[in-house]
């Protein structure tokens, strides 16, 4: 008499098989498997559960119209895919709402599904330390490089509100602040 083991979630060839069968089943699964993976990732950057729920669903749509067009090719593990999958929509999402970082198409741009969760990680961990290095700044650095990167104020509009005499030496300020953001953050 064999004694099956049950895993914690279904095998990713499972839930693949499931979404070609339309298996409701497999999708609920799905959803109690790997949503709180992705209800983490958005609550710790400034989401909140509805979010999670809006940015899995999508997750799960691309997941799905993936594995429906027949040339599904999966290249990791399910879990990593559908996490940078989410982590891509949310991040395009902040973008959207917010447009707080005038590069933010660096950090969205497409991450391969074969990068592992290490790699996100990392860059959680790297805007930790920069959110660190940003707090230990001290003032008037702090709300300077503030305005100019996630306000995108203009120099003007920098100089005016600290009382600067003109944009030039707002300007060497803010190089200023950004040389001793970069030493503290690399210090970290």
């Amino acid at each position: 008499m064999k004694k099956e083991i049950k895993s914690s979630g279904p095998a990713d060839s499972e839930i693949i098989l499931g979404i070609l069968n339309d298996s409701k089943e497999i999708l609920n699964r799905l959803y109690v498997t790997y949503f709180p993976m992705v209800l983490q990732l958005v609550l710790n950057n400034s989401g909140n559960e509805d979010d999670a729920k809006d940015v899995f669903q999508e997750s799960v749509i691309v997941l799905y119209n993936k594995v429906k067009s027949g040339n599904f090719e999966l290249n990791s593990k399910l879990k990593t895919f559908i996490y940078s999958v989410s982590r891509r929509l949310w991040l395009k999402r902040l973008n959207a709402q917010s447009k707080t970082l005038r590069n933010i198409e660096d950090f969205s741009e497409f991450i391969p599904v074969e990068d592992d969760l290490e790699r996100h990680e990392e860059k959680d961990r790297q805007f930790r330390v920069m959110e660190l290095a940003l707090n230990q700044l001290g003032e008037p650095c702090k709300t300077i490089i503030e305005d100019y990167y996630l306000q995108s104020r203009s120099m003007q509009e920098i100089c005016e509100k600290f009382g600067y005499t003109n944009a030039d030496n707002a300007k060497t300020q803010k190089y200023k602040c950004l040389q001793r953001l970069k030493k503290l953050f690399f210090q970290a």
